[in-house]
């Protein structure tokens, strides 16, 4: 991966100091797109012109970014096997995705024996609280011991809820309003990340069914706008919920008990239950 972003840099970088010819052809093109426009190039020229030279130092380096890509997906395809066996539920934590699920199991399976408890585990990743309280103030620091990789790890994880996940950002702007900054934020982020994470890593729990809920909603006539409003969700959450593109537990908890309320009012007026 660190190859790919040093590739796709080069490329970026050299584009910079290309003739306009070539600059023009790639402004305001996503990545992708200009990887693929680069692969596919048959630039025709000179080696001695500047032009040429460029074009077809790109087109190199747009392979060999597309070659690392599929080394990448190779090497997540065989890590995905491995967690398949060893810890299978552990990706349905949001946020959690192969890469940080095989980091965190490597860090645990080489300190087994310090992840005795809860508290020991959140020790080996960093995000223990230090105290760090003067004169009237009472706070906490971030941890700057554990291993380094698995608290990367997590701290990918708490990015990636703080950006779509509506508990998280339920937190984040509670937490805001309390006065607490965004360093402290995270730290307290981590921890929790790091229960759950340890949670499902020594006693795997199975995501609730989500299979029931959509069909239901649709039975009962109910948009996913309306269903949204009575939750007080975003549409879009509700919607990667319903299809199990996100787990949030308490949250399909409360939307079956809600349906089931939807569905005993229906039952018991009349005119709606004929």
């Amino acid at each position: 991966m660190k190859a790919r972003t040093a590739a796709i840099n080069q490329i970026k970088d050299l584009l910079i100091s290309a003739p306009e010819t070539i600059r023009a052809k790639f402004r305001g093109i996503v990545t992708s797109a200009m990887i693929a426009t680069l692969a596919r190039a048959k630039p025709a020229g000179h080696l001695a012109d500047p032009s040429h030279v460029t074009a077809w130092t790109l087109k190199k380096l747009a392979r060999r970014y597309q070659s690392l890509t599929d080394e990448i997906a190779e090497a997540d395809a065989a890590l995905k096997e491995i967690l398949d066996a060893y810890a299978p539920l552990l990706c349905d934590l949001p946020g959690v995705g192969v890469e940080v699920a095989s980091q965190l199991l490597v860090t645990v399976g080489d300190n087994s024996e310090r992840v005795g408890s809860e508290a020991q585990f959140a020790a080996l990743v960093g995000v223990a609280p230090v105290p760090a309280s003067s004169g009237k103030t009472n706070r906490h620091r971030l941890s700057r011991g554990g291993d380094r990789d698995a608290n990367k790890a997590l701290h990918h994880v708490v990015l990636v809820r703080m950006g779509s996940d509506a508990r998280t950002k339920e937190y984040v702007a509670r937490r805001t309003l309390e006065g607490k900054g965004k360093r402290e934020i995270m730290r307290c982020l981590k921890r929790y990340v790091a229960r759950e994470i340890y949670r499902q890593i020594m006693n795997p729990t199975a995501a609730p069914s989500i299979d029931d809920l959509r069909p239901l909603r649709i039975r009962l006539g109910l948009t996913l706008q309306g269903a949204a409003q009575g939750l007080n969700q975003w549409p879009s959450y509700l919607s990667r919920l319903e299809r199990g593109l996100t787990r949030n537990d308490q949250l399909v908890t409360a939307y079956r008990h809600w349906l089931d309320q939807q569905v005993s009012t229906v039952s018991s007026t009349p005119g709606l239950s004929a």
